[in-house]
């Protein structure tokens, strides 16, 4: 007789999983009703027009957001996606339209332009089609305050860069890396800050997807106000038919990043695509409407159950950000200004736009060394500044814990986990913001450190060697191991 139940509760068991395996299908299937895959915006264009693109832009941001010259920064900050073609690639300068353009023997014309506080955007048919704003701090100047808050180092602070520190700098500037600004911060203090390849302490730097987890600490702060929260389902109004699929998309499964959007990326473990015709990177090389190609794709994956690096969902989440701020009638420019920027001691931060003026973070941000370091502080004090709560309570321990569906688990909430030692020396509890070309914001909780590391494409593939032996030479000096 108990056999006879423990066989009946097995299939009914396996009734139930087929079942939903068959759900399953039927959701991811669905959802080409409402977006049917072939009526999908994807990438156009040949591969020197797409890669002169970015390239443009690259290089108008380094000129007029970071102050670089044209010569080094066409060298140093050109990715292998910018370099499609073998003839020789041009570039002229409009400095009264502070313009960049880019061509190949006069082929694959694109160009760039320069906007003030919304950086550099890539020149498109018809122009922008908002009316750029300057953002401007409420703070007074960053010489007249201490650090955080300021730049001033007051006298409690440890000499910066003193001698017994010179085998980490040595590792981590060491030729090839590339390495434009280094920090290590201690407590809060600032033990290292060394700079190279011409760049300063008020360098605005290109970040990359470091923006990510800038899109993550808005979406905190809006949660924290009480205008969103972790488990609603997103509101999005293109996925609000009825018996669409993607209704069911979660904030928070968006923060994994595993919204389970159909948006190959250079990352997918089973990739087909060429590099130059992935939606993942098509945002960076034409000027499209970035919230609207992200969100205006059919299911690939069940919602929740299998974790992408896409910027399609953070690009989503940036969609939230600016309708949930318009919709209280404040400024979407200035708004990360005002509600982050100002609280934490940032000055100025350069988040660039597409050419409706929606926030790029997925990759076209600027900041300085300091910018990050702050951010990276604001996590390690668990989301509170000066006493006052800027993020909700238990955002900064779902940010650093594994997504559901990330195999290996080395994804949080628009954050990198240590969580297999990429990082040998770091305890394996530490979690980052990370963008292309080495850039990497490290918070290690258990040694209450922050270390900033930035530098230029150029040095990519050297980058990480670099910081490792830099910060094993570190642990070994401050911990004996």
């Amino acid at each position: 007789m108990k056999s006879t139940i423990i066989l009946c509760f097995l299939l009914l068991l396996s009734c139930k999983q087929n079942a939903q395996s068959v759900s399953d299908r039927d959701l991811v299937s669905e959802s080409l009703k409402y977006q049917p895959w072939e009526k999908t915006q994807q990438p156009e264009g040949s591969p020197s027009y797409l890669s002169n693109g970015i390239f443009a832009k690259v290089l108008c941001s380094a000129k007029y957001v970071s102050g670089r010259d044209l010569s080094e920064a066409a060298v140093n900050s050109r990715m292998s996606l910018m370099v499609a073609d073998e003839r020789e690639v041009a570039y002229s300068v409009d400095e009264d339209a502070k313009r960049i353009t880019v061509s190949v023997e006069g082929d694959a014309v694109r160009s760039a332009t320069y906007y003030g506080s919304q950086g550099c955007i890539i020149d498109g048919p018809g122009g922008i089609q908002f009316e750029p704003v300057p953002v401007v701090s409420n703070l007074p100047s960053s010489e007249s305050m201490d650090w955080p808050m300021g730049d001033r180092i007051s006298s409690g602070m440890p000499d910066i860069n003193e001698g017994k520190y010179q085998a980490v700098l040595d590792s981590v500037f060491q030729e090839g890396a590339y390495t434009a600004a280094f920090l290590i911060l201690k407590d809060g203090k600032i033990l290292i800050e060394k700079y190279g390849q011409g760049a300063h302490g008020d360098m605005q730097l290109e970040s990359w997807s470091m923006g990510k987890s800038l899109t993550a600490t808005l979406i905190g702060r809006l949660i924290h106000e009480g205008k969103l929260s972790l488990d609603q389902k997103a509101p999005v109004a293109e996925w609000k038919r009825d018996g669409d699929p993607r209704g069911k998309i979660t904030i928070r499964q968006l923060l994994n990043m595993s919204s389970g959007l159909r948006f190959a990326a250079h990352r997918d473990p089973d990739r087909t695509i060429p590099i130059m015709e992935l939606p993942h990177l098509y945002i960076y090389m034409e000027a499209i409407d970035v919230f609207d190609f992200a969100v205006n794709r059919p299911l690939e994956y069940v919602p929740g159950t299998t974790g992408r690096y896409r910027n399609c969902d953070p690009l989503t989440l940036g969609k939230m950000i600016r309708e949930t701020v318009e919709t209280d009638d404040q400024n979407y420019l200035t708004w990360p200004q005002r509600v982050l920027f100002d609280k934490i001691g940032i000055r100025e931060q350069i988040l660039e736009t597409d050419s409706k003026g929606s926030f790029i973070m997925t990759g076209f941000d600027y900041g300085t060394a300091r910018n990050w370091a702050r951010i990276a502080m604001l996590y390690l004090q668990d989301g509170i500044w000066n006493g006052e709560r800027l993020l909700p309570v238990g955002f900064t321990e779902f940010v650093r814990t594994p997504g559901p569906g990330w195999d290996p688990p080395i994804y949080g909430g628009l954050f990198w986990l240590n969580t297999l030692q990429q990082w040998t020396s770091l305890s394996k509890s530490s979690y980052a913001m990370m963008g292309g070309g080495g850039q990497r914001v490290i918070i290690d909780p258990d040694h209450n450190l922050i270390i900033v590391r930035m530098g230029h494409s150029r040095g990519q593939n050297f980058a990480d060697p670099a910081l490792n032996a830099a910060l094993n030479e570190f642990m070994k000096i401050e911990y004996g191991f």
